[in-house]
């Protein structure tokens, strides 16, 4: 079984930063939202999903959308007053 790498650590600049993943699910894309305050993690996970129409979650801090979704999500976040940056790949 492999080890799951840890996650980048992010810098606390106010910046909403867009990954797009797949490992350790198989191989299916999610887009993933790090950088958002952590009392408005389920309210935007739904808003998100509900946009999206896609399913999704919140685990470890961080929003996951099932999906390549970034320009979506990003577009939505920024409607709503958040600073958006799509990182990685």
């Amino acid at each position: 079984m492999r080890q799951r790498r840890p996650e980048p650590e992010l810098p606390n600049d106010g910046v909403v930063r867009i990954f797009r993943g797949k490992g350790g699910r198989g191989g299916k894309a999610v887009s993933v939202v790090r950088g958002l305050p952590r009392r408005d993690l389920a309210a935007v996970a739904k808003d998100l999903k509900k946009h999206c129409g896609s399913g999704g979650t919140v685990k470890d801090g961080a929003v996951e959308i099932q999906g390549d979704q970034r320009e979506k999500i990003a577009e939505r976040l920024a409607a709503q007053g958040y600073t958006v940056k799509l990182a990685g790949g």
